[in-house]
């Protein structure tokens, strides 16, 4: 049984405009230690997962159908209380994108992680809450005493690391890192990166990694999953999905990026902008940006299919 496990998760946001299909019949599976990147364009709906897995969608958001398997819970008909004192920190944890900016300013970093740790596990004595600050600093390589300090004295790759450390408090099985190396320099990046590796096989940690970062998911990830316009277009490994992506999107993804190993070459862009989730196209919705679009592919969706072992595509395309 995989740790978690999505099935036809559906989420729409109400507007005055009607409706927004941000996210669409998305199913993947999550294991025990594994790290899985979620990618693709600016407003695919890669947030919106993470916040339908937690629960924690804005007013107007509304998850539409779908189960959310976690461990033995299906957590769309869990209780309010029930995600708050059995999911939401100790069982996966967030780390939000521009986590930097997400440290109250005016209290001290230990008092902010202490309330996180208390809040969420109250049987724990103040005391004892401080000491795993303390325990949780040394593992995200910051001086312990450096705990009492505000967050304006750290600087960003230091204030990432506290919201690892934080989003570590109450042992998590599995965090979500929704564009984790976002206004840090590459230098620093690459350190933070290198950090949640380190403790993914430290603590056996599931990962799910949110970026538009293809080079980031290559270095960091077993499994990557491609989204577009709110659904799922590919999902492999991630050995597999970069050296033979199946995809048009995907292959447009992949020849975006220079190779450093490669002679000197064209990037290649994808035409187009991605749909409006209000109304969008009808069959595929990256029909109207392929260049390989035929008749059906504007008017009938593409089934998920596996492909070959363990990767799978919605592509007309592909003959599974």
């Amino acid at each position: 049984m995989s740790l978690l496990d999505i099935q036809n998760l559906t989420t729409y946001y109400t507007t005055l405009r009607g409706p927004v299909r941000a996210v669409e019949n998305i199913n993947f599976t999550l294991e025990k230690g594994e790290a899985m990147g979620l990618a693709g364009e600016s407003g695919c709906g890669k947030t919106t997962v993470a916040l339908s897995i937690l629960r924690i969608l804005p007013s107007n958001g509304k998850i539409m159908g779908g189960k959310i398997l976690f461990e033995d819970d299906d957590i769309t008909k869990l209780s309010e209380e029930e995600m708050r004192n059995k999911i939401r920190w100790r069982g996966i944890s967030l780390i939000f994108q521009g986590a930097m900016n997400a440290l109250n300013p005016v209290y001290r970093i230990e008092d902010q992680i202490v309330e996180a740790i208390r809040g969420h596990e109250p049987e724990i004595s103040k005391k004892e809450a401080k000491e795993r600050v303390a325990k949780l600093f040394e593992m995200v390589n910051l001086e312990p005493e450096r705990a009492r300090n505000y967050p304006f004295e750290f600087s960003g790759g230091m204030r990432q690391r506290a919201m690892i450390a934080m989003a570590l408090a109450c042992n998590p099985a599995i965090l979500i890192a929704d564009e984790p190396g976002t206004a840090l320099d590459v230098i620093v990046q690459a350190q933070v990166l290198k950090l949640m590796s380190e403790l993914r096989e430290k603590l056996n940690l599931a990962v799910i990694m949110i970026t538009h970062d293809l080079s980031i998911i290559s270095e960091t990830c077993d499994r990557l999953t491609i989204m577009y316009a709110g659904k799922i277009v590919e999902f492999g490994d991630v050995v597999s999905m970069f050296k033979k992506p199946l995809h048009p999107y995907t292959q447009g993804l992949i020849s975006a990026f220079p190779n450093i190993n490669a002679d000197k070459q064209e990037m290649v862009s994808i035409h187009g902008s991605p749909p409006d989730l209000l109304n969008p196209p009808t069959g595929c919705r990256f029909h109207p940006r392929c260049s390989y679009a035929m008749d059906i592919c504007r008017k009938k969706d593409p089934e998920f299919k596996e492909a070959s072992k363990g990767h799978f595509v919605a592509c007309h395309l592909i003959k599974g």
